[in-house]
């Protein structure tokens, strides 16, 4: 248990501190506007800035999204479903999943180490090293493939009808009357 909830706790921490890249990637693109408009003149380097921050942004909050069950699913069968029902139909896909994460560290692994042993730069005109974004690929995988492993383990717990802390598996997944109750919450469905 205490693996686990090392996994789970560490996606949730880098989760929360990637949210802050959203910031910078408004300041530097917020200044290539400043530049371009008040100056005459745009920054070289903000905007390819902002898009290899982003880069490393949206594949490193793999884990995070999986511990907070944030990916996006297709509720029109499976959202009807118990608990127990939506950890079979998690088990039984959890396959899938190990597939498409071993696949992406596979390649990802390829394209980072490609890139660390050309020293990698980008062909624009300010020539950023790409290896370090390309770095985070294999390193998003394996927490992903980790946070994956953990959430299995969760939906066996619930199949077999054993509690899942929070704090150890991540958010448990909503039973339908849980879903519906937070969407009228939030001002989703009118009556």
């Amino acid at each position: 248990m205490q693996v686990a909830r090392a996994i789970t706790h560490l996606n949730r921490w880098i989760g929360r501190w990637a949210c802050l890249a959203v910031l910078i990637i408004f300041a530097l693109l917020l200044a290539d506007v400043v530049m371009r408009y008040l100056v005459g003149s745009p920054a070289v380097w903000t905007a390819e800035m902002a898009t290899l921050i982003f880069g490393v942004y949206a594949i490193i909050g793999g884990g995070f999204l999986m511990a907070e069950r944030g990916h996006v699913n297709v509720d029109i069968i499976y959202g009807t479903f118990s608990r127990r029902k939506k950890a079979i139909v998690d088990i039984i896909t959890w396959p899938l999943f190990a597939l498409f994460v071993l696949v992406l560290l596979w390649q990802g692994w390829d394209l980072a180490s490609e890139a660390i042993a050309d020293n990698e730069r980008s062909n624009s005109i300010w020539k950023p090293y790409l290896w370090p974004t390309k770095a985070f690929i294999p390193v998003a995988a394996i927490l992903l493939f980790l946070q994956g492993l953990v959430r299995l383990w969760s939906d066996i717990r619930v199949v077999r009808g054993l509690p899942i802390p929070d704090d150890i598996f991540g958010a448990p997944a909503a039973t339908e009357s849980e879903a519906h109750a937070a969407a009228g919450q939030s001002g989703e469905i009118q009556e």
